[in-house]
């Protein structure tokens, strides 16, 4: 994972926790939401040769706000105080928008758990990030 994500991101001045902490949530979502459905996009490719339509549906099952918003409750305990502040503080962001049919409750905490995982990825806290990753897919799949 470390190698075949982060190659061009390795001199990047964003790399210092500083640097990727001053960052706003809502980045830090942004790009923690396209960790995120890589990440799934990858497993469930990776599990079957199936049709797009599949793929993509079995990819909603963990992607959508719902799902994240439980994987982050149920993680909670397992971060560090400083992952839980940045998920504290993607929870936090006042969005202009919100998808139809999820809840205002969920979609924050979503947005917390997305924020979470930009964080590790441009910290490049790789081993730490896969390791969450791994959770959150062991606690849908339960």
């Amino acid at each position: 994972m470390e190698k075949s994500m982060m190659g061009f991101l390795e001199n990047s001045e964003l790399l210092t926790k500083k640097g990727v902490l001053s960052l706003s949530p809502s980045v830090l979502a942004f790009i923690g939401d396209a960790v995120y459905s890589l990440y799934i996009r990858t497993m469930i490719a990776a599990k079957e040769n199936r049709s797009v339509n599949f793929l993509h549906k079995e990819t909603v099952k963990y992607v959508k706000a719902k799902s994240q918003a439980e994987s982050v409750k149920r993680i909670f305990d397992f971060l560090t105080e400083e992952e839980k502040d940045v998920v504290r503080r993607g929870r936090n962001v006042k969005s202009s928008t919100m998808p139809k049919g999820v809840e205002v409750q969920a979609y924050r905490y979503a947005t917390g758990f997305e924020a979470l995982l930009g964080y590790l990825y441009l910290a490049g806290e790789f081993e730490r990030l896969k390791k969450l990753l791994e959770l959150s897919v062991q606690v849908i799949e339960e």
